[in-house]
C-alpha cells in the first residue's frame, strides 16, 4: 500500500510585497523514489495575498520547495530511479528487462519496459544538461592541463546514424557528441566550432583524412589568431594508402573464390568426413596430435586416423580467419590469408601421397583435396592477382614498419599516448626513419625498367605522401612551463570508444547488425561514458550517488526567470542533407502524406 505524506509549503512573505501568502489549494499527486518508495504527496500551493504577480502575468505562487529536489515537476518517476535507470542502460548497458528485475528486486519498485525507456532517455537530457552547466569548470580543468588534444571522428552503420565524437585526449573524456546525417564538412564545423566556444582553443586537432573531416577543421579554425596544429591520424592514414593499394586485387582474389567454389567445397569435405566419422571424432584428435608431433617421413595414419588428418587439413586452411590480428582491412587480409593456406595444403597433401604411403581410403581423400584446390595452380586469374599484391603488400608492410604500427594495438591506451612505446625521442627516430624511407621510395621510382605493377604502387604511395605528409609531424608540445608532453598520434583511443560503444549496443540488442540501433540512439548516449571516468565525475558532481541532486539542481535553475543560458545542453546547428535519416522517413511513410499526394494527383 502506499503512504501518504503531507508536503507543506513555508509560510513566509511574499517575495514581492512582503504580505501574506494564503493558501490556494491542495495537490496529491502519486510519487514513486528509491529512498522512499511508492507514495501520494499532498503538496499546499499559496498565492500572494496582494495580488503579485509573476513575469508572465500569473498570481504569484509558492510551491514545495522539498517534492521537486525528489521529482520533477510532472513526473512520477523521481531522479533517483532515473538515474538507476540511465547508469544501468548507458554505462553498464543492461537491458530493458534486466534493469526492470534489479529494481524489482533491490528496490521492490516495478517499472513497464516503456517507462524504462522514458527514464533513460531524461537521464540523457539530464546528463547533456549537467555537461553545459559544467562546462566553464570542465574548461578551467583542461586549461590547467596545458590546453587538450582535441581528436574528432564520426561513425555509424551502413552509412546510417552517423555519431560524431569531439574527444579530448589526454583526459579521455567526450567533450560533445551529435547525430548527423551524413558526414559532411557543413554538418561537422559548427559542431567544431561550438567545442571551441565551450572548452577553449585545443592545443591540437588530430583528425583522419577524409576530405569531410580536413575542410570542417580547416573551417572550424579558420577564424583563430594561431590555429592549433592539424595532425593526421597515422592509423587512418596507412588504412588510406592499404585500401587503395589492396582493395581491387583483394576483391578480385575473394571473387575469384567463390567462383570456384573453394571455400564451399573444403566445407562439404569436412562435414562429410565428421559424419563419416561420427562418435571417433573426439578419441581421433588425439591421434591426429600425434601425428603432428612426429618427424615428416613416418607414414600417413590408416584408416580413420587418416581421415582426421585430412579432416584437420582443411580445416587448418578454413580457419584462415585466426592468421590476422582482428585489425580489419587492409591491415588483415584474410583471403590472401585463405590463398597462402589452400597452397600450402595442397603441396602438402601431394606431399604426403608422394612419400608418405596412405591407404586407399585417404589417398581418395587427398586426391579429392587436391582436386578441389587445383584452380589455385591452374587458373591464371590467381597468379595475377596475388602476384600483384605481394607487391603491394610489401611496400604496405614496409611503410607500416617504419611507422612502428605493425604490432598489435594496445588493448586500453595510456592518458598521454595512445601507442606504448611512443617518447620524445622514438617520435624524432620514427620521424628520421620515414624521411629515410620517403626518399628510398622516391628513388626506387626513379629507376628504369620497374614493372607496371611496382610504378602503379609507388606512385599510389607517393601521391599520399604529397597530399599528407605536412600533417603526420608535430606531436611533441612543448607547454608554457617547459614541459613536453605528446599527443597520441591516432585516433586509436576513440575508435576503441566506437568500438566498445558499439559491442555494449550488440550485448545490449542481441544484434549483430546495428543499423536500426544506432540510428535511434541519442548522441548524448556516448555522454554517458565520461561517468565511468573518476577526474569527470569527481569535477561535474562528485560522486555517482550525488547526480540525483545535481540533476534536480539543473531543472530548479531552468526553472528560474533569470535562468543562464550557458547552463542549456551543448547544441550545435546541424544542416540537414539530402539523405534520408530517421525521421524524415518516418515522416514521408505515414499514409497520410501518401493519401495528400494521391488525392492532389488523381485526374479530375
Amino acid at each position: 500500500a502506499e503512504a501518504s505524506a503531507s508536503v507543506e509549503t513555508a509560510d513566509d512573505p511574499c517575495p514581492c510585497c512582503g504580505g501574506r501568502m494564503l493558501v490556494q489549494k491542495s495537490v496529491t499527486r502519486r510519487v514513486v523514489t528509491i529512498a522512499h518508495g511508492p507514495f501520494r504527496a499532498c503538496e499546499t500551493v499559496r498565492v500572494c495575498a496582494g495580488g503579485c504577480t509573476q513575469a508572465s502575468g500569473g498570481r504569484l505562487t509558492r510551491r514545495s520547495a522539498d517534492l521537486p529536489r525528489l521529482v520533477p515537476a510532472g513526473s512520477v518517476y523521481g531522479y533517483d530511479v532515473e538515474v538507476f535507470v540511465g547508469l544501468m542502460r548507458f554505462v553498464h548497458h543492461g537491458q530493458r528487462e534486466e534493469i526492470r528485475t534489479r529494481l524489482r528486486a533491490e528496490h521492490g519498485l516495478d517499472l513497464s519496459s516503456g517507462e524504462v525507456s522514458a527514464l533513460a532517455l531524461r537521464f540523457l537530457r539530464h546528463l547533456e544538461a549537467l555537461q553545459g552547466a559544467n562546462a566553464g569548470r570542465i574548461r578551467q580543468a583542461l586549461a590547467a592541463d596545458g590546453g587538450y588534444p582535441l581528436h574528432v571522428d564520426a561513425t555509424g552503420e551502413d552509412g546510417r546514424g552517423t555519431l560524431f565524437v569531439a574527444y579530448a585526449g589526454w583526459r579521455s573524456w567526450v567533450l560533445g557528441a551529435w547525430k548527423l546525417p551524413t558526414e559532411r564538412a557543413d554538418a561537422i564545423a559548427p559542431c567544431l566550432q561550438t567545442v571551441l566556444g565551450h572548452y577553449g582553443e585545443p592545443c591540437a586537432v588530430v583528425r583522419d583524412l577524409g576530405r569531410a573531416m580536413t575542410e570542417a577543421v580547416r573551417e572550424a579554425l579558420a577564424g583563430l589568431p594561431a590555429p592549433p596544429p592539424v595532425l593526421a591520424c597515422h592509423q587512418h592514414f596507412l588504412r588510406d594508402i592499404g585500401t587503395d593499394l589492396l582493395k581491387d586485387d583483394y576483391d578480385r582474389l575473394r571473387d575469384a573464390f567463390r567462383n570456384f567454389g573453394i571455400r564451399s567445397q573444403l566445407s562439404a569435405l569436412v562435414r562429410d568426413l565428421g559424419r563419416r566419422l561420427g562418435p571417433q571424432v573426439p578419441a581421433l584428435r588425439a591421434a591426429v596430435t600425434l601425428w603432428a608431433e612426429q618427424p615428416s617421413a613416418q607414414p600417413f595414419p590408416a584408416g580413420a586416423a587418416g581421415l582426421a588428418v585430412i579432416r584437420a587439413l582443411a580445416q587448418w586452411a578454413l580457419d584462415y580467419a585466426h592468421a590476422g590480428r582482428h585489425q580489419g582491412f587492409p591491415f588483415d587480409r584474410p583471403y590472401l590469408a585463405l590463398y597462402e593456406r589452400c597452397l600450402a595444403v595442397s603441396r602438402a597433401c601431394a606431399v604426403f601421397q608422394r612419400q608418405n604411403r596412405p591407404d586407399r581410403s585417404a589417398s581418395a581423400r587427398l586426391q579429392q583435396v587436391r582436386r578441389t584446390l587445383d584452380p589455385l595452380h591452374a587458373e591464371v586469374a590467381f597468379r595475377q592477382i596475388t602476384r600483384r599484391m605481394a607487391v603491394s603488400c610489401q611496400l604496405f608492410d614496409e611503410l607500416r614498419a617504419v611507422l612502428r604500427l605493425d604490432r598489435d594495438p594496445p588493448a586500453a591506451s595510456s592518458p598521454d599516448s595512445a601507442i606504448p612505446g611512443d617518447s620524445v625521442s622514438a617520435l624524432e627516430d620514427i620521424e628520421h626513419s620515414f624521411g629515410a624511407y620517403v626518399a628510398r621510395l622516391r628513388r626506387r621510382r626513379a629507376t628504369p625498367r620497374l614493372n607496371r605493377d611496382e610504378r602503379r604502387a609507388l606512385d599510389l604511395i607517393l601521391s599520399h605522401l604529397d597530399r599528407h605528409a605536412l600533417f603526420l609531424w608535430g606531436h611533441a608540445l612543448r607547454g608554457h612551463d617547459g614541459t613536453v608532453r605528446l599527443v597520441a598520434r591516432t585516433n586509436n583511443a576513440l575508435e576503441g570508444f566506437f568500438h566498445g560503444l558499439k559491442h555494449a549496443e550488440r550485448r545490449r540488442s542481441g544484434r549483430k547488425v546495428l543499423t536500426q540501433d544506432f540510428e535511434g540512439l541519442p548522441a548524448a548516449a556516448a555522454l554517458a561514458h565520461n561517468l565511468t571516468r573518476p577526474d569527470y565525475v569527481a569535477l561535474v558532481c562528485g560522486s555517482l550517488q550525488a547526480l540525483p541532486e545535481r540533476f534536480s539542481a539543473l531543472d530548479a535553475a531552468l526553472a528560474r526567470p533569470d535562468a543562464d543560458p550557458t547552463s542549456a545542453p551543448l547544441a550545435a546547428s546541424v544542416t540537414v542533407s539530402a539523405a534520408l535519416p530517421l525521421a524524415d522517413r518516418r515522416l514521408v511513410r505515414r499514409p497520410a502524406l501518401e493519401q495528400r499526394i494521391a488525392a492532389a494527383a488523381a485526374p479530375r
